[in-house]
Parts: structure tokens; C-alpha cells; sequence
């Protein structure tokens, strides 16, 4: 594909009139091996997707001529998918596909059926299909590691090795950090990259950044937590905590002695669990979401008000990367520190001033929208607009009623008005979509 017409599919597709200054830089480097820094959340996927679908040739019409071209990296399941999600609309004449664990390996191995042009993958499930012989990225010329240094934090470094030694024919690679690396990659040569140094954009949004002190009197913090999250403005609020079983402690006593509308996120969660959490937090239904440090960055989450550390962040990193979820692309962004007395401090964190939580909230966080859950998916042929027909035609929503449709491999989930999801629900269990019963409920 021409670069114009690249462009003209991410203005379509995405929405992004013109390309940020980094990705442009990216786009302008005349080098076959590229090391760019940058923050979560500055668009580095379409950053390093620009210059890689440009270099993918078209192939014969035979698909015994097909070779995979492309190989990206990810760290994470919902990494890769977000990777995806950004990729796939710009490379449409191309087949991509997704690989990651928690996903059905029969459903990976019919995609390959036919070879794809690009791969999107975990280190683990991509050297597992390697091994398997399901895929062979022997002819790809392009490799991207996004998020090289949480892939190294995790562990993958022994499985990155081993993958790309397969690519005989690696001619371009590019590795992305949101840090400067300490290490570099020992299977790739990059002692002639062209190194992109934006990292130091992340300090940007503290200008924007109110943070806040609150005292607690309690040493277990449930109860100050409690009349925080109360006192908080309306708006998407992410809970910080240091433990899988704290999240889940936090999280059941917000469900059980508050409103509020409260999702929760950690490893511990199955892959679906841990998809849908992040969609009705994005969509509305749960804009109060606890998690773990796996919720500070490698997620696209939009326009996050506060962010609330119910424990203190273990790094220097941790305190950045959970405060980056907030004051995104120019907007502003509050802070929450939540301190017992018997707490010391760490260095790194700084704070602007000390807050007490009032009890009278004009404004508090709250829900107005449902999610419907659709027992069928991509799989199953139902597409996002086949939804919103349903949702519209047979069930009489205006279009700009009904919020974000996700459509995944065997499910899909829709919002729309809380008010409404009652006599949706009731429409929809007695209605075809696209000629089949589609087993339909609202997600709690």
C-alpha cells in the first residue's frame, strides 16, 4: 500500500486526521533497525503499523504463494488484541491474525488454514505454534517487539530469542519501550539503530496532574477508601492495589457496602474476565474499576479522571506508570494517594496538597449504561453491525443510543441506556439475528 493510501485508511478508520510528531518521525527514518521510546498512550502502534504495512507486497492470487511477512511481539494478550484492533483496519487487503494464550488453539490453528501476511503475538503461543509447525515465519522480513521492557520484566526474553532466530530473512526490525532499556535485545543487532527518544513526553502530563494526599485513620484503609471513592466527581476512576487478593478484597467490600459501580482486573482473572472488565470500564457500565499494577499501562483505556493508589506503588516506575492512566492527551488528571500513619512515603512520590473527602457530593461516580451479552461471535458470523441492526431495528434504539459494540470470538457485548436494558433484554430473546437465536442477558 502507498502511503497515501495508508493514510487516508487511518483518517477513515481511526479517525486521526494527521499523524503526531512522533509517529511521523518514525515514518521518516531511513533505517532498517529503529529503537523508539515513548510513553503509553503516545500512539506508538500506529507509529511502527505506518512503515510496516507500506514495505507488505501483495501476493499472486495462488495461496500456495503466501508467506507470512510481518511478526509483532506483545507482552500481553490484551496488547496483542489492542495491537490488533489498530493494525487490522489499516492492512485490509491483508489477513492478520492474533495469537495469544487463553484463546482457543483449535481457533488459531483454522486461522492459519490460510497463511497470514501479518502476526500478532505473545512470545509464548507464537514459539508454541512455531513448535507445533501450525505457522512458519521462516520469509518474514519485519519484526516489532512493542513493549520490549515489560516483555523483559516478564520474563520473555529466552522465547523472544528462539523466535526470532527462525527469521532467516529479518530484514527490518523495530523495538519499542516506554523506558530507556538497560539491556539490549542479544539476538538482534542494533548497534547501528536509529534510536527515537520521546520517553521524556511522559513527563508531560504531570503539568496536568492534580495529586492529592488523603490521610487515613484506619490501618486497613477500607473505610477512608470507601468515603474517598464517595466524594469523587462523576467519571472513570481506577482503584491501585499491590495484590491479587487484595483487589479482591477491595472489590468485594466496594460491591458490598457501596453503589457504586465497581469492575475488577488482575492476573488471577480468566482472559474473558479480564477483556470484558476493561470493556464496561470503557464503555460506562463499571467506570470504578480495582486493580492490580497488570492495569497501569499495555491497556487502551480512554479518558480515566482519577486514579486512586490504595497501596503505595512498589517502584519509581509503578508510580509513573499508574499515574500515566490519567491527564491523556491534554486533559486533565487527579491523583489520590491514600496514606495511613503507619506508612512511610517513598521519595519518588510527590503530591500537591492534602485532601479530605467531603460528605456531601452533588456529582458522585455512578452508571447509566447497561451491557447486553451476546452468546455468539465472529465465529459464529455476527458482526457489529448485525447488533446494531438488532438493537435498533427490532428493538427501537436510536443509533446514538447504543455505545461501543465488541465483537469477540464466540461473544459480544453492547451498551446502551440503563434504562432501557429490561425491555431490550425482553425484545432481544425473542428476536433472530441474521436468521439465528441468539442467546442474549445482561452482564453483571
Amino acid at each position: 500500500m502507498t502511503l497515501k493510501e495508508i493514510l487516508q485508511q487511518i483518517g477513515e478508520r481511526h479517525g486521526v486526521e494527521e499523524l503526531n510528531p512522533m509517529q511521523k518521525a518514525v515514518n521518516a527514518a531511513r533505517s532498517n533497525r529503529i529503537i523508539l521510546l515513548a510513553p503509553t498512550g503516545s500512539g506508538k502502534t500506529l507509529a511502527f503499523t505506518v512503515p510496516m504495512v507500506s514495505r507488505l507486497f501483495s501476493h499472486p492470487d495462488t495461496d500456495a504463494a503466501r508467506a507470512v511477512q510481518a511478526v509483532v511481539i506483545a507482552p500481553s494478550r490484551e496488547l496483542v488484541l489492542q495491537i490488533a484492533d489498530v493494525v487490522r483496519p489499516v492492512a485490509k487487503d491483508y489477513r492478520t491474525v492474533t495469537l495469544y494464550g487463553g484463546h482457543s488453539m483449535q481457533d488459531e490453528v483454522n486461522s492459519l488454514s490460510v497463511t497470514p501476511d501479518i502476526v500478532i503475538a505473545t512470545p509464548g503461543r507464537l514459539l508454541d505454534h512455531l513448535l507445533r509447525g501450525t505457522l512458519d515465519i521462516s520469509h518474514a522480513d519485519q519484526l516489532v517487539l512493542d513493549e520490549y521492557d515489560k516483555a523483559l520484566e516478564l520474563g520473555f526474553h529466552d522465547q523472544m530469542q528462539r523466535i526470532v532466530k527462525r527469521m532467516r530473512k529479518l530484514r527490518y526490525a523495530m523495538l519499542t519501550s516506554a523506558t530507556p532499556l538497560q539491556e539490549m535485545p542479544d539476538f538482534i543487532d542494533l548497534s547501528q539503530a536509529k534510536v527515537l527518544d520521546f520517553s521524556q513526553k511522559a513527563q508531560a502530563p504531570r503539568s496536568r496532574t492534580t495529586i492529592a494526599l488523603v490521610r487515613s485513620d484506619d490501618k486497613d484503609k477500607l473505610l477512608s477508601l470507601k468515603r474517598l471513592l464517595l466524594a469523587l466527581p462523576n467519571g472513570k476512576t481506577i482503584v491501585f492495589v499491590n495484590h491479587r487478593e487484595s483487589a479482591e478484597r477491595v472489590y468485594n467490600f466496594l460491591k458490598k457496602d457501596t453503589d457504586l459501580p465497581v469492575g475488577l482486573y488482575h492476573g488471577g482473572l480468566d482472559q474473558l474476565q479480564r477483556e470484558v472488565a476493561i470493556d464496561m470500564l470503557n464503555n460506562g457500565t463499571t467506570p470504578l474499576l480495582v486493580s492490580t499494577d497488570l492495569g497501569a499501562r499495555g491497556l487502551d483505556i480512554d479518558a480515566v479522571r482519577s486514579v486512586v493508589h490504595y497501596h503505595l506503588p512498589l517502584t519509581k516506575e509503578g508510580w509513573t506508570h499508574r499515574n500515566g492512566r490519567t491527564a491523556r492527551v491534554d486533559a486533565e488528571g487527579y491523583v489520590y494517594l491514600l496514606v495511613s500513619e503507619q506508612e512511610n512515603i517513598p521519595e519518588y512520590v510527590d503530591y500537591d496538597y492534602e485532601y479530605i473527602p467531603e460528605d456531601d457530593n452533588p456529582d458522585p461516580i455512578r452508571s447509566e449504561v447497561a451491557t447486553i451479552y451476546f452468546n455468539a461471535g465472529k465465529k459464529e458470523k455476527l458482526s457489529r453491525g448485525d447488533i446494531l441492526g438488532a438493537l435498533t431495528k427490532q428493538c427501537g434504539l436510536e443509533g446514538k443510543e447504543v455505545g461501543k459494540i465488541v465483537v469477540k470470538d464466540h461473544c459480544a457485548l453492547a451498551a446502551i441506556p440503563r434504562d432501557k436494558a429490561d425491555a431490550t433484554l425482553a425484545t432481544l430473546s425473542q428476536t433472530k439475528i441474521k436468521g439465528q437465536r441468539v442467546r442474549v442477558s445482561l452482564y453483571k
